[in-house]
């Protein structure tokens, strides 16, 4: 299912679509994904252990070499997409949920901003994000998605990028629901 929120601006600065999709974001023919990674960015469960599997052995050897010391919680460090369709991954770590008073939605909302912040410095026109957070840190789904559709529109009404298009990926009808609703 495809949903737009913002028009298209045909390679002008600033305004991304912004859609909804239900699917496995490692098939995606875009130009960057996101990775929901852990600090270490050594591969893991959930969507990391998908992208890590689809992206083939290459990638943990880039991450080792380039991205020794991992990534803290809130930033983004970019690869190379490996054997995935997507020509760059960017990792972010997203915050293990705690209940809500330790930071965590600043976090998330960094997480996505650093990551469309590295989209537009390796020149990415299109990236894909999975929902952040909610599966093994426990980030409430809800909670999650509306961090998520507010920080993309927030860097997407920017005019300093040339992203078109952001899509968010639901692993599951829940989490697509939340999608649709907010945008």
């Amino acid at each position: 299912m495809k949903l737009k929120w913002l028009n298209r601006t045909n390679g002008r600065r600033g305004k991304a679509t912004v859609r909804a999709w239900l699917g496995d974001i490692t098939t995606l023919d875009v130009d960057a994904i996101v990775n929901a990674a852990n600090g270490s960015m050594r591969g893991g469960g959930g969507v990391d252990g998908a992208i890590h599997a689809a992206a083939g052995p290459g990638l943990l050897q880039e991450e080792t070499d380039e991205h020794p010391d991992g990534c803290p919680t809130g930033e983004a460090r970019v690869t190379s997409g490996h054997k995935l369709p997507a020509k760059w991954i960017i990792h972010t770590v997203g915050p293990i949920w705690h209940g809500g008073d330790r930071g965590e939605p600043e976090l998330l909302a960094s997480c996505y901003r650093e990551s469309l912040q590295a989209a537009t410095r390796i020149g990415a026109r299109s990236v894909a994000f999975p929902a952040i957070s909610t599966k093994a840190f426990h980030y409430p789904p809800a909670e999650a998605a509306l961090v998520a559709v507010n920080s993309v529109r927030e860097f997407s009404e920017r005019d300093d990028h040339r992203i078109d298009e952001v899509i968010l990926v639901a692993f599951n009808d829940e989490t697509l629901r939340l999608y649709e609703d907010l945008l």
